[in-house]
């Protein structure tokens, strides 16, 4: 397989710099993850040793670089079992279970929602988001249950796009979360970035962060348990499990940003509702009822 050769130096004003944040700099269109890759595999040479990821410059350094090209997995339809909610000859909305992941990954090269997808719709989705993301126009966590929104045609793709942009595409999400949240019902707006510490997690943060809103409401209160409907005004990545425990509430069961809970694997969080404009101007809207997982994890907690 080809691969890019780079030469690069380093300017006095990168004194003081680490290495892969000065990377991530000059080359804007590698991901952070990519560079780190890079670094650990002996893909950059800095005056010709292999430094390591936190490696801090002096300024004036030779730094090479090994790129190799990316592979592309090879995206199958699978007949896998899935839930149409909702189709057309523009879009569809699925109700995706609990565990499964949305789009091939390296660790998950199959059986995703994309598999499925591309076997039941015989490959006709749109082509934005490339061969890994066929008609993704946005996503949910494996851990998460609930609906999500399909693009067959390119067209319907921008359209659904811009209303996300826009804010103006409804998206109400059930959780439970831990204690009860005061005042029971209000705003949560804080900026959302990569963690500086573990770039796998998410975080309230000033640094390199993007606006983010979630909106709540307290439907019930339990002993030591509350559950909760929360709105997503942006969307975020891992936006309401970062706010529920900025916030002092993590989600239960969530393993990254609160704790394991007895019993249920992952986070108790399912998108219950969601709306937007047909790319031919209806307005639609379409709810889900919680998944027995959910409604087990309720009884439980009211005994």
């Amino acid at each position: 397989m080809a691969s890019e050769r780079l030469t690069l130096e380093a300017a006095n004003e990168a004194a003081g710099m680490r290495i892969d944040k000065w990377l991530a700099m000059q080359l804007p269109e590698l991901s952070r993850s990519r560079i780190e890759a890079l670094i650990s595999g002996g893909g950059v040479v800095v005056n010709g040793k292999n430094p390591s990821k936190s490696l801090k410059l002096k300024g004036g350094e030779q730094i090479e670089l090994e790129i190799p090209e990316p592979q592309e997995l090879e995206v199958l339809p699978q007949d896998i079992p899935i839930e149409i909610v909702y189709e057309d000859d523009q879009l569809l909305v699925v109700n995706k279970p609990k565990s499964m992941v949305v789009h091939p990954a390296p660790g998950n090269p199959d059986g995703t929602l994309v598999n499925a997808l591309l076997y039941h719709c015989k490959g006709r989705l749109s082509s934005i988001n490339g061969i890994i993301r066929p008609g993704i126009v946005h996503r949910i966590d494996k851990m998460t249950s609930g609906l999500l929104m399909v693009a067959k045609t390119d067209a319907a793709h921008r359209c659904l796009a811009e209303q996300i942009k826009q804010h103006s595409f409804t998206r109400e999400y059930m959780a439970v979360v831990c204690g009860a949240f005061s005042p029971e019902s209000g705003t949560i707006s804080a900026p959302i970035g990569r963690s500086k510490y573990d770039r796998k997690k998410m975080c309230v943060t000033e640094h390199c962060a993007k606006p983010a809103v979630t909106h709540y409401e307290t439907i019930e209160r339990l002993k030591g348990w509350s559950v909760m409907r929360f709105r997503l005004e942006t969307g975020r990545t891992h936006q309401i499990r970062v706010h529920c425990a900025y916030s002092g509430h993590p989600v239960l069961g969530d393993e990254v940003y609160g704790k394991p809970f007895k019993g249920i694997e992952g986070q108790c969080l399912h998108a219950k509702k969601i709306g937007f404009i047909h790319p031919n101007g209806e307005y639609m809207e379409f709810d889900s009822p919680l998944p027995e997982y959910f409604e087990a994890v309720l009884r439980n907690l009211r005994k």
